[in-house]
């Protein structure tokens, strides 16, 4: 299968017909939300302003009609039969409305998406709350509910002042799933904040580090590891380390010793050797791309670089195959590029 390419075409023809079972490492996709929208391109002028030129770049707009039929009764043909089930619930619920249509059109890729996939691999959908509840059960009826990892929320913008009767939409929604319980990631970690530092790392040796202190007890009792050290005593429970790995801290001046022998020896944390606080599921530190910002190309549903290098970071290592099947403006494999990952793009 060949990489770093980009498809011009109906992403369900070119995953069915140009992707190979189980060949792909991460998938991520932004796809069309059922906004009821239609979204433009604006183009910039030779100083770099937005230009009056602007093309049409999709219609976010759903309708039920022949093709919407074909795709459901092969969705109802699958043999997942949590697939089916869930999908003939949500016919019976939803009728042949713009929201069922745009259900069996989600549907039908994800089957795809999961196909393609390594028992490895990892997915990543980006969506809105306009229809994020119907594609979570679709998610959790294709890849399974054990296998999903997280919804991570973003905050792509700050509060809206035309959210009149009801509170602002300020962040999107990823839903995060593997295919098997075998599968890679990587911890992410930004850095503390100042009054974080400011709190917990409040000392300051000879040499102007930072650092905070830590208890050295064990968890549970522990008798090997109950010793005095330099006249010192244990906690009941014993130490957290053994004698060697404490005479190596005390060597590199890690351990600090209270005043009074009845004190507890205490462990020093320093500030320039912690990776920095792991990122948790809610991701407000990345900022939507902005009007002025270098990046913008002017495509209207664009992602912010760095939120891409994130989930790729986490999930992907270097040579990796990734794969958006949504690509739109290509941020994805702009990001995949930089990284050394290997890509695929499809869009139309």
């Amino acid at each position: 299968m060949k990489t770093n390419l980009l498809y011009y075409g109906d992403n369900l023809k070119v995953l069915r017909e140009r992707i190979d079972d189980e060949s792909v490492d991460l998938v991520y996709i932004d796809p069309p939300f059922n906004s009821a929208r239609d979204y433009f391109v604006i183009f910039k002028d030779r100083t770099g302003s937005d230009s009056q030129a602007q093309v049409e770049a999709f219609t976010d707009t759903w309708r039920w009609g022949t093709e919407s039929e074909i795709v459901y009764r092969d969705l109802i043909r699958q043999p997942n039969g949590e697939l089916r089930a869930c999908i003939e619930a949500l016919k019976t619920m939803l009728g042949t409305s713009p929201m069922m249509a745009y259900v069996v059109a989600m549907a039908i890729r994800l089957v795809e998406i999961h196909r393609v996939l390594k028992p490895t691999g990892s997915f990543y959908l980006h969506c809105d709350p306009t229809a994020s509840h119907y594609l979570k059960i679709l998610s959790d009826s294709v890849f399974g509910p054990p296998n999903f990892k997280n919804e991570i929320v973003w905050k792509r913008t700050s509060s809206h002042n035309d959210a009149k009767n009801k509170f602002a939409d300020v962040t999107d929604t990823i839903f995060f799933y593997t295919k098997s319980s075998n599968y890679r990631f990587e911890r992410i970690f930004v850095d503390y904040s100042d009054e974080y530092v400011e709190q917990y790392y409040r000392h300051i040796d000879a040499a102007g580090r930072r650092y905070c202190i830590d208890n050295l007890r064990s968890p549970s009792p522990r008798p090997n590891l109950t010793y005095d050290y330099k006249g010192y005593k244990p906690h009941p429970n014993g130490w957290s380390v053994s004698r060697e790995k404490m005479e190596e801290m005390d060597r590199q001046g890690k351990l600090h010793f209270p005043a009074s022998k009845e004190g507890r020896i205490r462990a020093k944390r320093y500030l320039d050797e912690m990776p920095g606080m792991p990122v948790g599921n809610l991701w407000d530190d990345i900022k939507p791309v902005q009007a002025q910002a270098r990046e913008r190309l002017g495509y209207p549903t664009q992602k912010p670089l760095a939120l891409l290098r994130r989930i790729l970071e986490a999930s992907s290592n270097p040579d990796d195959v990734v794969l958006d099947a949504f690509c739109g403006c290509g941020t994805t494999v702009h990001a995949a590029h930089q990284l050394g990952r290997r890509w695929i793009g499809i869009d139309i």
